[in-house]
């Protein structure tokens, strides 16, 4: 994350020891307008760049006895700044601090009613305050304190937790058993609330204000005479941070689509015309189809396939810049429309948290890159880009439209990439959105597509055996693409995307549908 944006918001540090759960943290501060930004547990901080007005420690799967327990860096209880320990967090404060934690008798998982406990202390009472009768909180923990830590008080109780909720006598430092974070719990957004108030923060992270800072950013980047080139694919992330582009150096930004054979049908043609007539950007398309599908043959692993085209995205770019800086003149940062989600779920870290999944513009780059990368929506989630393109005056079909990977069909192909693959897909996958949109559900579904499985089912068509392959079909309803639940389909409409994908898809005799929610699956496949 750069360096400005802390100079220009009150930021909370949130320190992430691998719970599934972390990212949510995330999105209730950013609700509550105050930024926050998601660091490993193993960040040192007098590494730091900037200076957080609080702590969030998050929970994890781990314990504190453990000899490989994650530990977080005791210099955060000597920063100054108020410090929230939420379940695993709690332990580890208490931990640092003289207490003891051991197994509980049972796994506490599910609701529990809290009862606050009123000290007379005025730092210790903080972050309870004003929260009314309703304290139904959720649990998810196998540990518990079993000796208090050195100077903390009790502050709040279960049935089944004595020390709920702990507070430092004398410094903001609080430890919460339960998660506050999920829905689950009732007032949680209030007592994170009460926590922006301890730490002092100023409410000051909007849309609006980060449009103009952001424009402003990346003018002082640029500088008054740079060049970039925009790696576009059409998509509602791509297109806004085209438009910031254009906003802010117009006509030395140039839009670049690379056309790598695995989009959806029609795709670079319908990019080209929507983004040359609605957003009014230079757009050059790069057909580059033929050395893509050359370099996935015989690739099935999901990894490999991101890497490889990842990685030619980045050399066709650099040909393309070569060839344009002939033309124009140089051109020093490429664009490209990361996001927050993106960047989480490719950071791993010694720890406790693994990598879900490498996201072609994160963890597939090449690391003697020439060009230098410029993210203006590095710290966005998915609904925060789509507020800020209807602000930036970006037209619905394109703000609305759903989500479509970098690595594009070659990643909803389980097995080898092929054209014929590619065109079998492309064809159940068109047909799939297009009933969605006559049905009038598309916008209830923050995530359509169809996914083409290794495997073949046998059939009766034409009264004719076959041995045809399946698609399954895929609906996730979310805000933040970082949990997701399955859309509910009218049976009608499933029938009707069924009986057109089998009669009309060459190759293809069975259609399934995907009921499953993030976590435990991810939105995609692969």
């Amino acid at each position: 994350m750069s360096h400005a944006i802390h100079s220009q918001y009150d930021s909370i540090l949130i320190l992430d020891f691998g719970s599934q759960y972390s990212h949510l943290i995330t999105r209730r501060f950013r609700e509550l307008n105050v930024y926050c930004e998601m660091l490993p547990c193993t960040q040192q901080i007098k590494d730091l760049t900037w200076h957080p007005k609080g702590v969030i420690l998050s929970g994890s799967p781990y314990s504190v006895y453990d000899e490989v327990a994650p530990r977080v860096d005791p210099a955060v209880f000597s920063m100054g700044v108020p410090v929230l320990g939420i379940c695993y967090g709690l332990q580890e404060i208490a931990w640092n601090h003289g207490g003891r934690v051991d197994p509980h008798h049972t796994r506490e998982y599910g609701h529990a009613t809290l009862d606050l406990v009123q000290t007379g202390n005025r730092v210790c009472d903080a972050l309870f305050a004003g929260l009314g009768e309703d304290l139904t909180v959720w649990m998810s923990h196998g540990d518990q304190l079993s000796k208090m830590p050195d100077n903390f008080d009790v502050i709040a109780r279960t049935k089944t937790a004595p020390y709920a909720a702990i507070a430092h006598k004398e410094h903001p430092f609080y430890g919460i058993q339960f998660h506050a974070e999920v829905t689950h719990t009732a007032q949680g957004t209030k007592l994170f609330e009460n926590f922006v108030t301890v730490c002092g923060c100023r409410r000051n992270w909007t849309m609006e204000t980060f449009i103009d800072k952001e424009i402003a950013r990346i003018r002082e980047m640029v500088g008054p005479h740079g060049r970039v080139l925009g790696a576009i694919s059409g998509g509602v992330d791509s297109s806004v941070a085209a438009k910031i582009m254009h906003e802010a150096i117009g006509d030395r930004f140039h839009a670049v689509m690379v056309d790598n054979g695995v989009l959806r049908m029609d795709e670079a043609k319908q990019v080209d015309e929507k983004l040359s007539k609605d957003l009014g950007v230079n757009l050059t398309v790069v057909d580059a189809s033929d050395l893509f599908l050359e370099r996935l043959v015989d690739v099935e692993d999901p990894e490999r396939k991101r890497k490889i085209i990842g990685n030619t995205f980045i050399e066709v770019f650099e040909k393309e810049a070569e060839r344009m800086e002939k033309e124009m003149g140089k051109y020093e940062y490429l664009l490209q429309g990361t996001l927050y989600p993106d960047v989480i779920e490719s950071i791993s870290f010694k720890g406790p948290s693994a990598t879900i999944k490498t996201h072609h513009n994160v963890g597939g780059l090449l690391e003697d890159m020439k060009l230098k990368l410029i993210e203006p929506l590095r710290e966005l989630f998915k609904d925060e880009v789509r507020a800020l393109g209807r602000l930036m005056g970006i037209p619905e079909h394109l703000v609305g439209r759903h989500p479509f990977p970098g690595p594009g069909l070659a990643i909803r192909i389980l097995g080898p990439v092929t054209r014929d693959q590619v065109k079998l897909l492309q064809h159940a996958d068109k047909i799939y959105i297009e009933e969605i949109f006559k049905a009038n559900v598309y916008n209830d579904i923050s995530q359509a597509f169809a996914v083409l499985l290794p495997v073949r089912a046998v059939g009766v068509q034409g009264d004719k055996r076959t041995y045809d392959q399946v698609i399954a079909l895929r609906a996730a309803q979310t805000t933040d693409f970082m949990t997701a639940t399955w859309y509910h389909f009218d049976p009608n409409l499933l029938s009707r995307i069924s009986n057109r994908i089998t009669n009309e898809v060459q190759g293809v005799n069975r259609v399934v549908l995907d009921v499953s929610s993030k976590p435990p699956a991810t939105i995609e496949w692969l």
